[in-house]
Protein backbone atom coordinates (compact mmCIF):
# COMPACT_ATOMS: atom_id res chain seq x y z
CA UNK A 1 0.00 0.00 0.00
CA UNK A 2 1.13 3.41 -0.84
CA UNK A 3 0.53 5.10 2.55
CA UNK A 4 2.32 8.52 2.34
CA UNK A 5 0.55 11.93 2.26
CA UNK A 6 1.15 12.77 -1.18
CA UNK A 7 0.32 9.77 -2.58
CA UNK A 8 -2.99 10.28 -0.80
CA UNK A 9 -3.49 13.60 -1.53
CA UNK A 10 -3.06 12.30 -5.15
CA UNK A 11 -5.83 10.14 -4.86
CA UNK A 12 -8.31 12.77 -2.95
CA UNK A 13 -7.32 15.00 -6.64
CA UNK A 14 -7.87 11.86 -8.78
CA UNK A 15 -11.23 11.45 -7.04
CA UNK A 16 -12.73 15.08 -6.71
CA UNK A 17 -10.54 17.25 -9.32
CA UNK A 18 -12.80 20.08 -9.36
CA UNK A 19 -14.35 19.86 -5.78
CA UNK A 20 -13.49 23.16 -4.30
CA UNK A 21 -10.46 22.32 -1.83
CA UNK A 22 -8.93 25.31 -0.36
CA UNK A 23 -10.15 28.86 0.69
CA UNK A 24 -7.82 30.75 2.17
CA UNK A 25 -9.51 34.86 2.29
CA UNK A 26 -10.20 35.64 -1.48
CA UNK A 27 -7.68 32.60 -2.59
CA UNK A 28 -9.57 29.61 -3.97
CA UNK A 29 -8.12 26.48 -5.61
CA UNK A 30 -9.69 23.02 -6.23
CA UNK A 31 -8.26 19.93 -6.41
CA UNK A 32 -6.83 20.23 -9.28
CA UNK A 33 -5.28 23.61 -9.13
CA UNK A 34 -4.04 22.73 -6.18
CA UNK A 35 -2.03 20.19 -7.30
CA UNK A 36 -1.32 21.80 -10.43
CA UNK A 37 0.31 24.24 -8.31
CA UNK A 38 2.07 22.12 -5.92
CA UNK A 39 3.66 20.05 -8.91
CA UNK A 40 4.97 23.31 -10.42
CA UNK A 41 6.78 24.65 -7.27
CA UNK A 42 8.23 20.52 -6.96
CA UNK A 43 9.63 21.11 -10.09
CA UNK A 44 11.49 24.59 -9.24
CA UNK A 45 12.43 23.39 -6.00
CA UNK A 46 13.99 20.40 -7.74
CA UNK A 47 16.04 22.24 -10.09
CA UNK A 48 17.43 23.93 -6.94
CA UNK A 49 18.62 20.37 -5.95
CA UNK A 50 15.72 19.95 -3.02
CA UNK A 51 15.03 16.25 -2.54
CA UNK A 52 14.59 13.34 -0.43
CA UNK A 53 15.13 14.44 3.12
CA UNK A 54 16.05 17.82 2.82
CA UNK A 55 14.94 20.44 5.06
CA UNK A 56 12.69 23.30 4.22
CA UNK A 57 11.02 25.79 6.79
CA UNK A 58 7.80 27.68 6.07
CA UNK A 59 7.82 30.82 8.28
CA UNK A 60 4.71 31.95 7.62
CA UNK A 61 1.16 32.89 8.78
CA UNK A 62 -1.79 30.84 6.74
CA UNK A 63 -1.92 30.98 3.15
CA UNK A 64 -2.70 28.69 -0.04
CA UNK A 65 1.42 29.00 -0.51
CA UNK A 66 1.88 27.60 2.51
CA UNK A 67 0.07 24.55 2.01
CA UNK A 68 1.16 24.33 -1.96
CA UNK A 69 4.74 24.46 -0.33
CA UNK A 70 4.01 21.29 2.28
CA UNK A 71 2.63 19.80 -0.77
CA UNK A 72 5.28 20.18 -3.17
CA UNK A 73 7.82 19.24 -0.78
CA UNK A 74 5.51 15.88 0.47
CA UNK A 75 6.04 15.31 -3.68
CA UNK A 76 9.59 15.18 -3.87
CA UNK A 77 10.33 13.53 -0.09
CA UNK A 78 11.55 16.41 1.61
CA UNK A 79 10.09 17.51 5.23
CA UNK A 80 8.60 20.93 5.61
CA UNK A 81 9.63 22.52 9.19
CA UNK A 82 6.93 24.56 10.51
CA UNK A 83 8.01 28.03 12.01
CA UNK A 84 6.35 29.91 14.51
CA UNK A 85 5.97 33.72 12.65
CA UNK A 86 6.15 35.57 15.70
CA UNK A 87 9.61 34.46 15.92
CA UNK A 88 12.65 36.87 16.35
CA UNK A 89 15.78 36.84 14.97
CA UNK A 90 17.20 34.66 17.63
CA UNK A 91 14.33 31.82 17.74
CA UNK A 92 14.49 31.75 13.86
CA UNK A 93 18.57 31.28 13.48
CA UNK A 94 17.68 28.73 16.25
CA UNK A 95 15.47 26.85 14.21
CA UNK A 96 17.17 27.21 10.89
CA UNK A 97 20.16 25.55 12.38
CA UNK A 98 18.78 23.08 14.99
CA UNK A 99 16.57 21.45 11.87
CA UNK A 100 19.57 21.87 9.04
CA UNK A 101 17.51 23.96 7.45
CA UNK A 102 18.50 24.35 3.34
CA UNK A 103 15.56 25.55 2.03
CA UNK A 104 13.27 28.63 3.42
CA UNK A 105 9.98 29.86 2.55
CA UNK A 106 8.47 33.36 4.03
CA UNK A 107 6.58 36.71 3.68
CA UNK A 108 7.42 39.99 2.34
CA UNK A 109 7.10 41.13 5.72
CA UNK A 110 9.66 39.73 7.43
CA UNK A 111 12.63 39.94 5.07
CA UNK A 112 14.40 42.70 7.04
CA UNK A 113 14.57 39.35 9.80
CA UNK A 114 15.34 36.73 7.79
CA UNK A 115 18.38 39.10 5.63
CA UNK A 116 19.95 39.14 9.42
CA UNK A 117 19.60 35.53 10.16
CA UNK A 118 21.11 34.77 6.63
CA UNK A 119 24.49 35.21 7.28
CA UNK A 120 24.69 33.03 10.44
CA UNK A 121 22.76 30.09 8.66
CA UNK A 122 24.99 28.46 5.98
CA UNK A 123 23.24 25.45 5.15
CA UNK A 124 20.22 27.61 3.68
CA UNK A 125 20.53 27.75 0.20
CA UNK A 126 17.38 28.80 -1.64
CA UNK A 127 15.06 31.39 -0.22
CA UNK A 128 11.58 32.16 -1.56
CA UNK A 129 9.79 34.86 -1.00
CA UNK A 130 5.41 35.27 -0.71
CA UNK A 131 4.03 38.77 -1.10
CA UNK A 132 1.81 39.60 1.36
CA UNK A 133 0.83 43.23 0.72
CA UNK A 134 3.91 44.57 2.25
CA UNK A 135 5.70 46.96 -0.06
CA UNK A 136 8.77 45.56 -1.90
CA UNK A 137 12.07 47.34 -0.62
CA UNK A 138 14.41 45.30 -1.95
CA UNK A 139 15.57 43.61 1.10
CA UNK A 140 14.95 40.22 -0.25
CA UNK A 141 16.41 40.53 -3.83
CA UNK A 142 19.61 41.18 -1.63
CA UNK A 143 19.74 37.77 -0.45
CA UNK A 144 18.86 36.23 -3.79
CA UNK A 145 15.05 35.25 -2.84
CA UNK A 146 12.87 34.12 -5.46
CA UNK A 147 9.93 35.65 -6.01
CA UNK A 148 6.61 32.80 -5.17
CA UNK A 149 5.26 32.96 -8.30
CA UNK A 150 8.00 33.29 -10.20
CA UNK A 151 9.13 30.41 -9.64
CA UNK A 152 6.16 28.84 -10.45
CA UNK A 153 6.23 30.43 -13.83
CA UNK A 154 7.40 28.08 -16.97
CA UNK A 155 7.48 25.08 -14.50
CA UNK A 156 5.40 21.72 -15.69
CA UNK A 157 1.90 21.04 -13.60
CA UNK A 158 2.94 17.42 -14.37
CA UNK A 159 2.76 14.52 -11.84
CA UNK A 160 5.68 13.22 -13.10
CA UNK A 161 8.07 12.45 -10.14
CA UNK A 162 9.38 9.14 -8.77
CA UNK A 163 7.97 6.68 -6.23
CA UNK A 164 7.91 7.39 -2.60
CA UNK A 165 7.72 5.24 0.42
CA UNK A 166 5.28 5.06 3.71
CA UNK A 167 8.85 5.76 6.00
CA UNK A 168 9.55 8.95 4.35
CA UNK A 169 9.87 11.39 7.20
CA UNK A 170 6.91 14.00 8.61
CA UNK A 171 8.72 16.49 11.32
CA UNK A 172 7.30 18.71 13.51
CA UNK A 173 8.77 21.27 15.85
CA UNK A 174 6.73 21.44 19.41
CA UNK A 175 6.99 22.77 22.58
CA UNK A 176 8.97 25.55 23.09
CA UNK A 177 7.05 27.08 26.30
CA UNK A 178 9.09 25.47 28.78
CA UNK A 179 12.67 25.02 26.90
CA UNK A 180 13.68 25.04 23.24
CA UNK A 181 11.27 24.09 20.37
CA UNK A 182 12.10 20.27 19.86
CA UNK A 183 11.66 18.47 16.31
CA UNK A 184 9.06 15.23 16.69
CA UNK A 185 10.06 13.07 14.02
CA UNK A 186 7.22 10.70 12.31
CA UNK A 187 6.92 7.96 9.38
CA UNK A 188 4.47 9.59 7.15
CA UNK A 189 2.32 6.24 7.87
CA UNK A 190 2.67 6.49 11.55
CA UNK A 191 1.67 9.98 11.64
CA UNK A 192 -1.35 9.56 9.05
CA UNK A 193 -2.63 6.69 11.19
CA UNK A 194 -2.40 8.76 14.48
CA UNK A 195 -3.82 12.21 13.35
CA UNK A 196 -4.69 12.42 9.56
CA UNK A 197 -7.42 9.49 9.38
CA UNK A 198 -5.38 6.46 8.95
CA UNK A 199 -7.22 4.97 11.36
CA UNK A 200 -10.81 5.54 11.97
CA UNK A 201 -11.39 8.00 15.02
CA UNK A 202 -14.30 6.48 16.55
CA UNK A 203 -14.17 2.89 15.84
CA UNK A 204 -10.31 2.44 15.96
CA UNK A 205 -10.42 0.53 13.15
CA UNK A 206 -7.65 1.13 10.68
CA UNK A 207 -8.18 1.91 6.98
CA UNK A 208 -6.72 -0.94 5.14
CA UNK A 209 -6.99 0.57 1.33
CA UNK A 210 -5.22 3.51 0.18
CA UNK A 211 -7.77 4.74 -1.50
CA UNK A 212 -11.04 4.35 0.97
CA UNK A 213 -10.33 8.03 2.67
CA UNK A 214 -10.79 9.62 -0.20
CA UNK A 215 -13.49 7.64 -1.45
CA UNK A 216 -15.61 7.34 1.67
CA UNK A 217 -15.07 11.39 2.18
CA UNK A 218 -16.05 11.60 -1.52
CA UNK A 219 -19.41 10.21 -0.57
CA UNK A 220 -20.57 12.86 1.70
CA UNK A 221 -17.76 15.83 1.65
CA UNK A 222 -18.27 18.52 3.87
CA UNK A 223 -16.90 21.77 4.36
CA UNK A 224 -14.33 21.92 7.40
CA UNK A 225 -12.96 25.59 9.03
CA UNK A 226 -9.13 25.19 10.41
CA UNK A 227 -8.88 28.88 11.93
CA UNK A 228 -5.11 28.24 13.52
CA UNK A 229 -2.08 28.76 12.26
CA UNK A 230 -0.66 25.85 10.29
CA UNK A 231 2.82 26.15 11.65
CA UNK A 232 0.51 24.29 14.60
CA UNK A 233 0.41 20.33 14.59
CA UNK A 234 -3.14 20.87 15.14
CA UNK A 235 -4.50 22.98 12.22
CA UNK A 236 -2.33 20.61 10.08
CA UNK A 237 -3.62 17.58 10.52
CA UNK A 238 -7.18 19.08 10.46
CA UNK A 239 -6.50 20.71 7.14
CA UNK A 240 -4.45 17.39 5.93
CA UNK A 241 -7.22 14.81 7.29
CA UNK A 242 -10.00 17.12 5.65
CA UNK A 243 -8.16 17.52 1.91
CA UNK A 244 -7.16 13.43 1.76
CA UNK A 245 -11.05 13.02 2.09
CA UNK A 246 -11.59 15.03 -0.42
CA UNK A 247 -13.20 17.57 1.58
CA UNK A 248 -13.27 21.42 1.49
CA UNK A 249 -10.97 23.34 3.57
CA UNK A 250 -11.80 26.91 4.98
CA UNK A 251 -8.20 28.77 6.66
CA UNK A 252 -7.92 31.81 7.96
CA UNK A 253 -5.12 34.44 7.30
CA UNK A 254 -5.31 35.15 11.05
CA UNK A 255 -7.80 34.43 13.61
CA UNK A 256 -10.84 36.90 13.70
CA UNK A 257 -14.00 35.99 15.74
CA UNK A 258 -15.78 38.34 13.73
CA UNK A 259 -13.98 37.09 10.33
CA UNK A 260 -14.83 33.90 11.35
CA UNK A 261 -18.88 33.60 11.47
CA UNK A 262 -18.89 35.81 8.82
CA UNK A 263 -16.74 33.20 7.01
CA UNK A 264 -18.82 30.39 7.79
CA UNK A 265 -21.91 32.18 6.48
CA UNK A 266 -20.49 33.04 3.44
CA UNK A 267 -19.16 29.31 2.79
CA UNK A 268 -21.52 27.46 4.31
CA UNK A 269 -18.83 25.70 7.21
CA UNK A 270 -20.16 22.62 8.78
CA UNK A 271 -17.26 21.50 10.83
CA UNK A 272 -14.79 23.90 12.75
CA UNK A 273 -11.91 22.85 14.46
CA UNK A 274 -10.60 25.18 17.27
CA UNK A 275 -8.08 25.87 19.97
CA UNK A 276 -9.34 26.28 23.22
CA UNK A 277 -10.69 29.22 25.17
CA UNK A 278 -8.29 31.38 23.09
CA UNK A 279 -10.53 30.80 20.06
CA UNK A 280 -13.67 29.67 22.04
CA UNK A 281 -14.26 32.43 23.91
CA UNK A 282 -14.29 35.47 21.38
CA UNK A 283 -16.11 33.21 19.00
CA UNK A 284 -18.99 32.42 21.41
CA UNK A 285 -18.88 36.22 22.82
CA UNK A 286 -19.01 37.62 19.28
CA UNK A 287 -21.64 35.34 18.16
CA UNK A 288 -24.07 36.01 21.07
CA UNK A 289 -23.27 39.79 20.18
CA UNK A 290 -24.08 39.83 16.35
CA UNK A 291 -26.40 38.21 13.50
CA UNK A 292 -24.74 35.25 11.84
CA UNK A 293 -25.98 32.50 9.92
CA UNK A 294 -24.29 29.33 11.47
CA UNK A 295 -27.22 27.51 10.27
CA UNK A 296 -25.06 25.39 8.35
CA UNK A 297 -22.73 24.03 11.21
CA UNK A 298 -23.09 20.49 12.25
CA UNK A 299 -20.21 20.12 14.40
CA UNK A 300 -17.92 22.21 16.22
CA UNK A 301 -14.82 20.26 17.59
CA UNK A 302 -11.75 21.45 20.11
CA UNK A 303 -7.95 19.76 20.66
CA UNK A 304 -4.50 21.11 22.01
CA UNK A 305 -6.25 23.17 24.87
CA UNK A 306 -8.92 23.41 27.33
CA UNK A 307 -11.92 25.41 26.69
CA UNK A 308 -13.36 26.75 30.57
CA UNK A 309 -16.24 25.43 31.81
CA UNK A 310 -18.38 28.66 31.48
CA UNK A 311 -17.18 29.10 27.60
CA UNK A 312 -18.35 25.33 27.14
CA UNK A 313 -21.71 25.95 28.87
CA UNK A 314 -22.19 29.25 26.28
CA UNK A 315 -21.53 26.50 23.48
CA UNK A 316 -23.83 24.18 24.95
CA UNK A 317 -26.79 26.65 25.59
CA UNK A 318 -25.59 28.63 21.99
CA UNK A 319 -25.92 25.67 19.86
CA UNK A 320 -27.89 23.12 21.73
CA UNK A 321 -28.03 21.11 17.86
CA UNK A 322 -24.71 20.95 17.15
CA UNK A 323 -22.22 18.09 18.34
CA UNK A 324 -19.95 19.68 20.63
CA UNK A 325 -16.45 17.40 21.12
CA UNK A 326 -13.42 17.78 22.80
CA UNK A 327 -10.46 15.63 21.53
CA UNK A 328 -6.96 14.82 23.42
CA UNK A 329 -3.43 13.90 21.84
CA UNK A 330 -0.13 15.79 21.38
CA UNK A 331 2.88 15.49 18.98
CA UNK A 332 4.36 12.99 20.62
CA UNK A 333 1.40 10.33 20.70
CA UNK A 334 -1.41 11.26 17.81
CA UNK A 335 -4.69 11.06 18.91
CA UNK A 336 -5.78 9.66 21.83
CA UNK A 337 -9.67 9.95 22.49
CA UNK A 338 -12.53 11.90 21.98
CA UNK A 339 -15.42 12.86 24.34
CA UNK A 340 -18.70 15.35 23.68
CA UNK A 341 -18.80 18.04 25.95
CA UNK A 342 -21.62 18.31 27.83
CA UNK A 343 -23.22 20.12 31.12
CA UNK A 344 -20.00 20.27 33.18
CA UNK A 345 -20.57 23.66 34.71
CA UNK A 346 -19.61 21.96 38.05
CA UNK A 347 -16.42 19.96 36.83
CA UNK A 348 -13.45 21.76 36.28
CA UNK A 349 -11.07 19.36 35.74
CA UNK A 350 -9.93 18.71 31.44
CA UNK A 351 -11.71 17.11 28.74
CA UNK A 352 -13.35 13.39 29.39
CA UNK A 353 -12.99 10.95 26.65
CA UNK A 354 -13.37 7.52 25.56
CA UNK A 355 -9.65 5.92 24.81
CA UNK A 356 -8.82 3.66 22.56
CA UNK A 357 -7.09 0.27 22.56
CA UNK A 358 -3.58 1.51 21.80
CA UNK A 359 -3.80 4.10 25.14
CA UNK A 360 -2.96 2.70 28.78
CA UNK A 361 -2.66 4.94 32.39
CA UNK A 362 -0.04 4.03 34.16
CA UNK A 363 1.51 4.71 37.39
CA UNK A 364 5.64 5.92 38.60
CA UNK A 365 6.67 2.55 38.29
CA UNK A 366 4.80 2.22 34.56
CA UNK A 367 2.51 -0.42 35.56
CA UNK A 368 -0.81 -0.01 34.20
CA UNK A 369 -3.85 1.23 35.98
CA UNK A 370 -7.23 0.14 36.15
CA UNK A 371 -10.67 1.99 35.56
CA UNK A 372 -12.07 3.43 38.97
CA UNK A 373 -8.48 3.33 40.68
CA UNK A 374 -8.71 7.15 41.35
CA UNK A 375 -4.94 7.12 41.07
CA UNK A 376 -3.33 9.74 38.78
CA UNK A 377 -1.02 8.44 36.03
CA UNK A 378 0.63 9.27 33.43
CA UNK A 379 -0.95 8.97 29.53
CA UNK A 380 1.13 6.30 27.85
CA UNK A 381 0.38 5.29 23.54
CA UNK A 382 1.43 2.36 21.69
CA UNK A 383 0.86 1.21 18.07
CA UNK A 384 2.24 3.44 15.48
CA UNK A 385 5.11 5.67 17.21
CA UNK A 386 7.38 8.42 16.47
CA UNK A 387 10.73 8.09 15.88
CA UNK A 388 11.45 10.42 18.60
CA UNK A 389 13.06 13.76 18.43
CA UNK A 390 14.69 15.16 16.14
CA UNK A 391 18.97 15.41 17.16
CA UNK A 392 17.76 14.80 20.92
CA UNK A 393 18.34 11.21 21.86
CA UNK A 394 18.14 11.74 25.52
CA UNK A 395 14.91 13.56 25.27
CA UNK A 396 14.01 10.94 22.81
CA UNK A 397 15.13 7.73 25.33
CA UNK A 398 12.81 9.41 28.17
CA UNK A 399 10.11 9.83 25.96
CA UNK A 400 9.51 6.26 25.63
CA UNK A 401 8.55 3.17 27.95
CA UNK A 402 8.29 -1.08 27.71
CA UNK A 403 5.08 -1.91 29.45
CA UNK A 404 4.27 -5.64 29.28
CA UNK A 405 7.17 -5.88 26.18
CA UNK A 406 5.17 -3.66 24.19
CA UNK A 407 6.60 0.14 23.42
CA UNK A 408 4.94 3.32 24.04
CA UNK A 409 5.29 7.34 24.36
CA UNK A 410 4.62 8.63 27.24
CA UNK A 411 5.35 12.70 27.11
CA UNK A 412 4.16 13.49 30.17
CA UNK A 413 0.10 14.72 29.89
CA UNK A 414 -1.41 12.93 33.65
CA UNK A 415 -4.72 11.87 33.37
CA UNK A 416 -7.28 9.29 35.91
CA UNK A 417 -9.48 6.32 34.49
CA UNK A 418 -12.61 7.10 35.58
CA UNK A 419 -15.32 4.15 36.97
CA UNK A 420 -17.21 3.28 33.67
CA UNK A 421 -13.44 3.49 31.56
CA UNK A 422 -13.13 6.75 29.95
CA UNK A 423 -10.25 9.05 30.49
CA UNK A 424 -10.23 12.20 32.25
CA UNK A 425 -7.16 14.43 31.31
CA UNK A 426 -5.87 16.56 33.56
CA UNK A 427 -2.84 18.45 32.44
CA UNK A 428 1.13 17.91 31.14
CA UNK A 429 2.97 17.12 34.72
CA UNK A 430 5.83 19.35 34.24
CA UNK A 431 2.99 22.30 34.86
CA UNK A 432 1.51 20.92 37.90
CA UNK A 433 2.06 22.21 40.99
CA UNK A 434 3.46 20.73 44.25
CA UNK A 435 2.45 23.10 46.68
CA UNK A 436 2.83 21.38 50.69
CA UNK A 437 2.57 18.15 49.06
CA UNK A 438 -0.98 18.63 47.44
CA UNK A 439 -0.87 18.81 43.65
CA UNK A 440 -2.87 21.34 41.69
CA UNK A 441 -3.39 21.07 38.25
CA UNK A 442 -3.22 24.71 36.53
CA UNK A 443 -5.90 23.43 33.71
CA UNK A 444 -8.21 23.32 36.51
CA UNK A 445 -7.60 26.47 38.42
CA UNK A 446 -7.83 28.22 35.29
CA UNK A 447 -11.17 27.20 33.95
CA UNK A 448 -12.53 28.57 37.37
CA UNK A 449 -11.16 31.77 37.34
CA UNK A 450 -11.78 32.44 33.45
CA UNK A 451 -15.98 31.84 34.69
CA UNK A 452 -15.77 34.70 37.02
CA UNK A 453 -17.76 37.03 35.02
CA UNK A 454 -15.57 39.87 35.23
CA UNK A 455 -12.26 37.69 33.73
CA UNK A 456 -11.40 37.42 30.27
CA UNK A 457 -8.59 35.43 30.55
CA UNK A 458 -5.84 34.07 33.06
CA UNK A 459 -2.85 31.64 32.98
CA UNK A 460 -2.04 29.81 36.80
CA UNK A 461 1.80 28.82 37.46
CA UNK A 462 4.11 27.64 40.33
CA UNK A 463 5.56 30.42 42.40
CA UNK A 464 8.23 29.53 44.65
CA UNK A 465 7.57 29.24 48.46
CA UNK A 466 9.95 28.93 51.33
CA UNK A 467 7.03 27.44 53.54
CA UNK A 468 5.34 25.70 50.81
CA UNK A 469 7.57 24.56 48.73
CA UNK A 470 5.28 26.48 45.82
CA UNK A 471 2.35 28.46 45.87
CA UNK A 472 0.00 29.18 43.18
CA UNK A 473 -0.63 32.35 41.19
CA UNK A 474 -2.26 34.03 38.77
CA UNK A 475 -2.03 36.15 36.17
CA UNK A 476 -5.07 37.44 35.03
CA UNK A 477 -6.55 39.76 32.56
CA UNK A 478 -9.92 42.12 33.74
CA UNK A 479 -12.20 42.64 31.09
CA UNK A 480 -12.59 46.13 29.91
CA UNK A 481 -15.62 47.09 31.50
CA UNK A 482 -14.82 45.18 34.47
CA UNK A 483 -13.24 46.56 38.07
CA UNK A 484 -10.45 44.51 39.66
CA UNK A 485 -12.67 42.89 42.42
CA UNK A 486 -10.40 40.07 44.10
CA UNK A 487 -13.01 39.27 47.42
CA UNK A 488 -15.46 38.11 44.68
CA UNK A 489 -13.21 35.80 42.61
CA UNK A 490 -11.65 34.72 45.44
CA UNK A 491 -15.60 33.53 46.98
CA UNK A 492 -16.11 32.81 43.67
CA UNK A 493 -13.80 30.32 43.64
CA UNK A 494 -13.92 28.93 47.04
CA UNK A 495 -17.54 27.61 45.27
CA UNK A 496 -15.63 25.39 43.10
CA UNK A 497 -11.91 24.82 44.19
CA UNK A 498 -10.22 23.19 47.54
CA UNK A 499 -8.67 25.92 49.28
CA UNK A 500 -5.04 25.15 48.38
CA UNK A 501 -5.93 25.23 44.83
CA UNK A 502 -6.98 29.11 45.38
CA UNK A 503 -4.49 31.39 44.13
CA UNK A 504 -2.77 33.38 47.13
CA UNK A 505 -0.43 35.98 44.36
CA UNK A 506 -1.74 37.80 41.51
CA UNK A 507 -0.34 39.96 38.58
CA UNK A 508 -3.38 42.08 36.92
CA UNK A 509 -2.13 42.30 32.99
CA UNK A 510 -3.51 43.86 29.78
CA UNK A 511 -2.90 41.14 28.30
CA UNK A 512 -2.35 37.22 28.73
CA UNK A 513 0.36 36.05 26.36
CA UNK A 514 -0.28 32.78 24.40
CA UNK A 515 1.21 30.79 21.48
CA UNK A 516 0.08 31.54 18.20
CA UNK A 517 -2.32 28.87 18.38
CA UNK A 518 -3.76 30.29 21.34
CA UNK A 519 -2.04 27.98 24.05
CA UNK A 520 -0.86 28.95 27.12
CA UNK A 521 2.60 30.18 27.27
CA UNK A 522 3.47 29.31 30.84
CA UNK A 523 7.15 30.12 30.48
CA UNK A 524 6.41 33.92 29.59
CA UNK A 525 4.02 33.75 32.07
CA UNK A 526 6.37 32.44 35.23
CA UNK A 527 9.15 34.88 33.68
CA UNK A 528 6.60 37.61 34.04
CA UNK A 529 5.39 36.49 37.79
CA UNK A 530 9.20 36.40 38.56
CA UNK A 531 10.26 40.27 37.15
CA UNK A 532 6.92 42.02 38.34
CA UNK A 533 5.44 42.98 41.65
CA UNK A 534 2.03 41.70 42.38
CA UNK A 535 -1.23 42.89 42.16
CA UNK A 536 -2.71 41.80 45.16
CA UNK A 537 -1.88 38.97 47.53
CA UNK A 538 -4.13 36.74 49.45
CA UNK A 539 -3.93 35.53 53.30
CA UNK A 540 -4.76 32.59 53.84
CA UNK A 541 -5.65 31.62 58.09
CA UNK A 542 -7.35 29.61 60.10
CA UNK A 543 -9.69 28.43 57.04
CA UNK A 544 -10.29 32.02 56.39
CA UNK A 545 -9.60 33.77 53.08
CA UNK A 546 -8.94 37.57 52.50
CA UNK A 547 -7.02 39.74 49.89
CA UNK A 548 -4.63 42.56 50.31
CA UNK A 549 -3.45 44.76 47.63
CA UNK A 550 -4.10 46.56 44.66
Amino acid sequence: MVLNVADLFEHAVDTAPDRTALVCGPRRLTFAELEARSNRLAHHLAAQGIGTGDHVAIYSTNSTEVVETMLALYKLRAVAINVNFRYTESELLYILDNADVVGLLHQRGTSARVAAVLPKAPKVRHVLVVEDGTADDGTAAGYGAVEYESALAGQSPERDFGPRDPGDRYLLYTGGTTGRPKGVMWRHEDVWRVLGGGTDFVTGEPLTDEWQQARDGNNGPLVRMCPAPLMHGQAQWAMFGSLLATHTVVLMPKFDARELWETVQAEKVQVIALIGDAMARPMIEVYQEGDYDASSVVAISNTAALISPAVKQAFIETFPNTFLTDAIGSSETGFNGIGMIADTSDDARGPRVKGHAALIIVDEENRPLQPGSGTIGRLARGGNLPLGYYKDPEKTARLFIEVDGQRYTVPGDLAVYEDDGTITLLGRGDQCINTAGEKVFPEEVEGIVKSHPGVFDALVVGVPDERLGARVGALVQWREEAEPDLDSLIAFAREHLAGYKIPRSYWYVDEIVRTPAGKPDYGTARTYAAEHPTSAEVAVTAGTVGAKGA
